[in-house]
């Protein structure tokens, strides 16, 4: 059986911010609660969700992604996250009514993709974050949840446009938002909620991308050097790569270059980083229009962790584990110095230049 539309791959470019200002967008922004749309926090904000219509959580800009509005608020801070409200509205029907705006909390990873969040938690043991679906994983002789991080990015078709929006006011401190739109959970429970693994859980009962098996992988353990990829889906870099967009990081040296390569055979996309002083690759997407109520693909792309280590990672002795304990997420053997930015973070870059799409993509000159 053929899948619907929205699950086969379909290339897009990038899409930018729709053409309003803010008074345009908050205007629509009224003008949909006006005519009947409700809001739908999920949060403290259940109950009363107007009070979500403060100055600072109002939209500022707008735009559109495979069948959704997305309203976005001006960047916000906390004490652990700087993040946008983002309004997620469905377009259904012949007059692409929006029912519904569901606010969502998105915020920049320190691969430098936008991600959407899947719940928090904030009690007196534990502030966190939650970052998607569950992965299982052996550690020793115990199988053990961990979060797989790549299904709360968003696509990266509208990763240009979120940065754009990241700068069109100062950031400003807003310690309730993230409490007001997402659930708080129990301390402990890193699973998302059934409104984000719903629409995952029947669109891959339907379609796995390679099989539901992983696209890639080391032929040898720490040598990066022995990558390989299943036929058809390597990143092409002759002919697969799309327009770049840019941001500006303090971490990563000033301006940062955001390109979109397919793979050959055109069913999965890559995002490659260069900066100043890094290069590295983000985890592949599908490309299918299909979203979880979340913003992010419903379908996931299978494929070795270490391939997609950022320029800098978690690096760093473990107090918290007794005797203290090295806590990595870079190979072993290739940490390097410790960011200046930040001191649990180290230099990967030993491992990513190795790396052979890597290698290719600066021999190709798409770096720069």
């Amino acid at each position: 059986m053929k899948p619907p539309p929205a699950l086969q791959p379909f290339v897009q470019d990038d899409i930018p911010l729709l053409p309003w200002g803010v008074r345009e967008a908050r205007q629509r922004f009224r003008g949909l609660l006006a005519a009947g749309t409700r809001l739908t926090p999920v949060g403290q904000a259940a109950d009363d969700p107007e009070v979500l219509l403060d100055p600072r959580t109002l939209p500022r800009c707008a735009l559109e992604l495979f069948g959704y509005v997305v309203f976005l608020s001006g960047p916000l801070f906390d004490p652990h996250l700087g993040f946008m409200v983002a309004y997620m509205g469905r377009k259904v029907g012949p007059h692409n009514a929006v029912k519904a705006l569901a606010p969502r909390i998105v915020y920049k990873d320190i691969s430098l993709v936008w991600r959407a969040a899947t719940h928090v938690i904030h009690c007196p043991e534990e502030d966190w974050i939650g970052k998607g679906a569950l992965r299982w994983r052996k550690d020793g002789g115990d199988v053990v949840a961990t979060s797989a991080e790549e299904t709360t990015d968003l696509p990266y078709e509208v990763q240009g446009a979120l940065d754009s929006a990241s700068w069109t006011a100062k950031p400003r401190r807003d310690v309730s938002a993230a409490l007001l739109v997402l659930r708080n959970a129990p301390a402990g429970r890193i699973a998302p909620y059934a409104d984000f693994t719903r629409a995952r859980e029947h669109d891959q009962a339907l379609v796995q991308i390679n099989g539901g098996r992983r696209v890639a992988r080391f032929r040898r353990a720490d040598e990066p050097e022995s990558l390989e990829f299943v036929r058809g889906f390597a990143p092409d870099l002759e002919r697969g790569v799309l327009k770049s967009t840019f941001a500006t990081s303090n971490l990563y040296g000033g301006q940062v270059k955001k390109t979109r390569v397919l793979s050959q055979n055109r069913q999965i996309q890559y995002q490659f980083i260069s900066s100043p002083t890094h290069v590295w690759i983000n985890p592949p997407q599908a490309l299918t229009t299909s979203l979880t109520p979340y913003g992010t693909r419903t379908l996931d792309v299978h494929a070795p962790e270490e391939l997609f280590v950022p320029g800098y990672e978690y690096h760093f002795m473990d107090d918290a584990t007794d005797p203290p304990s090295l806590h990595s997420q870079i190979p072993a053997g290739f940490a390097g110095a410790a960011s200046k930015e930040d001191a649990m973070r180290a230099d990967a870059a030993a491992w990513i230049e190795r790396l052979p799409p890597v290698v290719e993509y600066r021999r190709r000159g798409l770096a720069d």
